[in-house]
């Protein structure tokens, strides 16, 4: 019988989603593991792999073409059987096989490792020696570049075979079979260069339309959503962080040889997540049904990764489950692991669902303060600018002020109006300042 695989439910919310790029084509004898395509969802698009050893016998869509979640996308041909018969047993039959069912589940095991790709815009975005609108940027598949970081290869070197001059696996495995090393001097050079300032005078932009990923499209209509159906607004506190900077550099002092190092960050999502015992209403969620209010026995904190523009752009919410009962060392463990999972390989369903209140943090670009939109079903989310370095008035044991130099950071939250009022709001900031201006009580 052949194996018919569907385009599996890779998140919780997706109805639908796109073949960005086949890996294989019909004829093509694949084994259990091997990345069959490319799969855009609406939060991430995500390597697909196959399940079963087999041979190619139809492809159901073409690259780029976006059907609903259980539709026949791939049939596999088992060892032995006819191949043209399968594809027309296949093309002549509904429903899906057990691995089609595996796929669907959204688990590591079933769903294959999610894996962050390029735009999809092709038409512009890509050029025949993998490279963008003449920049350096090298458009090759998230398996692609693995092997060629093992194997210190310069993807810059290597042409590939792939949809819009992609670079693909065999693409890899080819250069490194004739010989492919580490990259030449000149082109380590050329990278490490930095940037210039200002452009080629007399360059001029490209006027363009770019086509939304799905990911893209399901940013924009949930901040919409969020925006019209949520009533914000907003609440700012400003925080001293000397005390909690002394603590930070003599923790990570002692700490340093255990190869961990904390953020200022790390210390922020543990007073936020131990506040919320304090003030439940702020890990709470919006239920349309009664109306009614629900809320949450978890505290799973949501921290906004920023995805670098070869695996798409874009940002995604990684949840740190559990945030108030883990320590610091936990937490800043879980979250690198996120941030570099997220950025490198992608995040799986489980890791990007389930958060309760959600940190967007801009303080490493240098911004002072900003407003954040709230990330549903979050009743609220915390923006969070930089330490600032100002002058500050003090007072000596016996009331006399003095001017000192400390860091201060500013900290804005959005909250739905429905959940969570004024006076609501500025409680639980007050007390994620008194934590993180006392930064003792965060380290019991």
């Amino acid at each position: 019988m052949p194996i018919t695989i569907t385009m599996p439910r890779l998140s919780d919310t997706m109805e639908q989603g796109t073949v960005v790029a086949w890996h294989v084509k019909e004829g093509d004898t694949v084994s259990a593991g091997d990345v069959i395509a490319d799969i855009e969802t609406d939060k991430a698009t995500m390597e697909l792999e196959s399940f079963d050893d087999g041979v190619v016998a139809k492809l159901g869509i073409q690259a780029g073409e976006t059907v609903n979640v259980g539709e026949t996308i791939v049939v596999l041909a088992e060892d032995g059987e006819d191949v043209a018969e399968a594809a027309k047993t296949a093309g002549s039959s509904s429903g899906s096989s057990a691995p089609a069912k595996k796929q669907e589940s959204g688990s590591d095991e079933g769903g294959g490792t999610a894996t962050m790709a390029p735009p999809s815009d092709s038409t512009s975005a890509h050029s025949s020696n993998g490279s963008a609108n003449g920049n350096d940027r090298v458009f090759a598949s998230p398996l692609a570049r693995k092997i060629a970081d093992e194997h210190n290869l310069a993807l810059s070197n290597i042409n590939g075979s792939g949809p819009s001059g992609r670079i693909v696996k065999k693409d890899v495995e080819q250069a490194l079979a004739s010989g492919g090393a580490a990259a030449p001097a000149a082109a380590a050079q050329s990278a490490s260069a930095p940037a210039p300032m200002l452009p080629v005078t007399g360059a001029t932009l490209e006027s363009r339309n770019v086509s939304l990923s799905n990911m893209r499209a399901t940013i924009a209509r949930r901040l919409v959503e969020s925006k019209t159906t949520i009533p914000h607004y907003q609440v700012t506190v400003s925080v001293r962080l000397d005390a909690l900077m002394a603590l930070r550099a003599e923790l990570n002092d002692q700490l340093q040889s255990q190869g961990v190092k904390l953020s200022v960050n790390d210390f922020l999502v543990r007073a936020c997540a131990l506040a919320m015992h304090e003030h439940p209403y702020v890990n709470s969620s919006w239920n349309d049904k009664g109306p009614s209010i629900d809320l949450h026995g978890h505290v799973n904190v949501g921290v906004a990764v920023a995805l670098p523009e070869e695996r798409g752009g874009g940002l995604v919410v990684a949840s740190i489950n559990s945030a108030d009962q883990i320590g610091l060392r936990q937490i800043s463990a879980e979250t690198k692991r996120l941030a570099k999972k997220a950025r490198e390989k992608g995040l799986s369903p489980e890791e990007l669902s389930g958060s309760t209140f959600t940190i967007s943090n801009l303080g490493m670009f240098g911004v002072d303060h900003f407003t954040a939109i709230v990330n549903p079903p979050n009743a609220a989310i915390l923006a969070v600018g930089r330490a600032i370095e100002k002058p500050f008035v003090d007072y000596d044991d016996e009331g006399n002020a003095e001017l000192v130099i400390g860091h201060e950071m500013s900290m804005t939250m959005s909250s739905d109006h429905r959940i969570i009022d004024g006076a609501m709001a500025a409680q639980y900031l007050n007390s994620v300042k008194s934590m993180l201006e006392s930064p003792a009580s965060l380290l019991v």
